[in-house]
């Protein structure tokens, strides 16, 4: 997942310089910052972003001190030493010569007195962007083979570089204009990044936690012809971090996949909430024993959730659960002094550790049964995305989850969707993209003002708006966590267009309780929003549809139906009753004597034979 924070000047330069850069430990004063990576066993920060070119850096170089308090730390040049004192010497006024060095606006313009709002604003310097994989990711590194450490450490660098390169093409603004109100996209993605490994928890006891805090400058060029600087907008990066947090996983599954041949599948850790990916086939104890500050970080949400509840009287939504779980976090953060030691010893430490409380067994055959278990989830898991039914799903978990909501939410949960259903095989450049444009051509409608939409139920439900009462009250379970009744909204949506394809396939006719979903074929594709009153009426007039595969309790059909067949008993025991209390009727007359009123026919006997 990634965690962010932004860093301004004061303090947040300060816990740069003496915790980030150096292992996030405690840098003495006076240190050389090589000097205290080697002593906290950390390596070296190197330089990433595409932005780089343009201030004298290459993808790779390692972070030095001086750099970092220049570009990082003040927001200029970080060659600025040699740009001033070349202009010096060729005989340029000092103030141009420092206005040389600096990348856009200078920090002090935002401490001047004639600065609008100047005591009201604080400047940001850069934001701290920290990736961490799953559990399962760190116990494989911290306990398997040379291998294995190597190829998840590649893999870790391949999905931060991607998630970074789509911020800074995708996401990523300059500000401009009073305010900042005019936006702006970076020229040619060009962010410039810092990022630092580390590789301990902040757990009392030293616990592995593979993690890169990625530090991006606000400093980035604007798309003009000069390639002039300016500020980032750090606002429009915090709005999109779960989809590059989504991405990233996504990235990092797909690689770990590719080159170990591992598998993954979710892992509920809180009953009803969403669930997170983990590799395949490691035990599960072994998370709890890596993840001890997770423990205490839920002992503490466990009781910031009950002061929330008690307070505003029910339970807290998505993003109050994420600022709750932030600030459990905080209150549960210990000050870092362990003892620094390199990663070899590390390691030697965490596996002597595990191997006392699980025994080697488990540790020596880690990689191979991750290699058995993929082979049980290829063999069982289908790697097919469904457009439509992707469409479906994402559409129905963020109407209910959120309400109202922009497109960077669909893309998120459409990224979580592709997690679940590929578990780490590689998804086709663009697929999350296109499954976000078919939520928004198809199932949404706009709503207030800006770029806010909301699910459109005559879309879902096109020809009988009765059915719209059984999609109403699995969003209305207040009983149920707020994902549990997400989960089975989608579900009830994607078994009516099962239904309606095989009632398209089948030629079937119509029947009660089913949803045609219009312009569905069997390729998953669905046609644009022009197209869908035509096939709308089409199907009115055909009226090709068929009765639902199944029966879940997430559909108010299912429910009635059980009733009427509790009621089948009763019913066979109540006619079976009344036929006892009514009187016997009169036995019928023998078979040769005729009716009465009627007479013999002369000539034959009774029998019908002759006289």
């Amino acid at each position: 997942m990634i965690s962010k924070s932004e860093f301004r000047p004061g303090d947040g330069v300060r816990y740069l310089f003496r915790g980030v850069m150096v292992g996030d430990g405690h840098r003495p004063a006076g240190t050389a910052l090589r000097d205290a990576q080697d002593e906290a066993g950390v390596p070296p920060g190197i330089w990433r972003g595409r932005g780089l070119a343009a201030v004298g850096l290459t993808a790779g170089d390692v972070v030095s001190e001086r750099q970092a308090e220049l570009l990082l730390g003040e927001g200029r040049h970080p060659d600025a030493d040699r740009i001033e004192r070349e202009r010096l010497q060729a005989g340029d006024d000092p103030a141009k010569v420092r206005r040389a060095s600096v990348l856009g606006r200078p920090i002090e313009h935002n401490r001047s007195p004639e600065t609008e709002k100047a005591k009201e604003r604080v400047p940001w310097l850069g934001m701290d962007l920290v990736f961490r994989p799953p559990p399962t990711a760190h116990i494989a590194w911290a306990l398997g083979g040379d291998e294995e450490r190597r190829v998840l450490e590649l893999c870790q660098d391949i999905a931060v570089d991607k998630t970074l390169e789509w911020l800074g093409e995708s996401v990523a603004q300059i500000r401009s204009g009073s305010g900042g109100k005019h936006r702006a996209p970076v020229r040619d993605g060009g962010l410039i990044v810092a990022v630092f490994r580390h590789y301990e928890s902040r757990a009392g006891e030293s616990k592995p936690l593979l993690h890169d805090h990625a530090v991006v400058s606000i400093r980035a060029r604007r798309p003009d012809a000069k390639g002039t600087w300016g500020n980032l907008s750090a606002d429009t990066l915090l709005s999109h971090i779960v989809a590059a947090d989504t991405l990233y996983l996504l990235f990092f599954m797909e690689e770990v996949s590719a080159r170990l041949g591992w598998a993954w599948e979710p892992r509920e850790v809180t009953p009803g909430r969403r669930p997170v990916m983990e590799i395949s086939g490691i035990d599960q104890r072994l998370i709890g024993w890596q993840s001890t500050r997770r423990q205490q970080i839920e002992e503490a949400l466990f009781v910031l959730t009950a002061e929330y509840v008690e307070e505003h009287g029910h339970a807290p939504g998505e993003k109050a659960a994420y600022a709750l779980a932030c600030r459990a976090a905080d209150r549960t953060r210990p000050p870092k002094s362990k003892e620094p030691r390199p990663l070899s010893e590390l390691r030697e430490i965490w596996r002597e550790s595990a191997v006392r409380r699980f025994g080697a067994d488990v540790i020596d055959r880690l990689a191979e049964r991750a290699r058995a278990a993929a082979a049980v989830v290829w063999a069982r898991v289908r790697p097919l995305v469904d457009v439509a039914l992707a469409a479906v799903d994402v559409v129905a978990v963020v109407y209910v989850m959120r309400g109202a909501f922009k497109r960077h939410h669909l893309l998120a949960e459409a990224r979580r969707y592709l997690s679940y259903v590929l578990r780490g095989r590689p998804h086709q450049p663009g697929l999350d993209e296109t499954i976000v444009q078919t939520v928004v051509d198809d199932y949404t409608r706009p709503v207030g003002r800006g770029l806010m939409m909301t699910a459109d139920l005559s879309a879902l439900y096109p020809r009988d708006t009765g059915d719209q009462a059984v999609l109403r009250p699995l969003t209305r379970q207040r009983t149920l966590p707020l994902y549990a009744r997400a989960r089975l909204a989608a579900d009830a949506l994607k078994a009516r267009m099962h239904a309606a394809r095989r009632a398209e396939r089948l030629g079937s006719r119509a029947r009660p309780h089913t949803v045609a979903v219009p312009g569905t074929s069997r390729t998953g594709l669905r046609p644009s929003r022009p197209d869908r009153e035509a096939d709308r009426t089409q199907e009115q007039q055909q009226g090709t549809e068929a009765a639902a595969l199944e029966q879940t309790r997430a559909t108010i059909e299912a429910v009635a139906q059980m009733a009427a067949r509790l009621q089948d008993p009763v019913r066979e025991r109540a006619a079976a009753r009344a036929a006892r209390q009514q009187p016997a009727p009169p036995a019928p007359a023998p078979s040769h004597l005729p009716p009465p009123g009627v007479q013999p026919t002369p000539g034959r006997t009774p029998t019908g034979g002759l006289a």
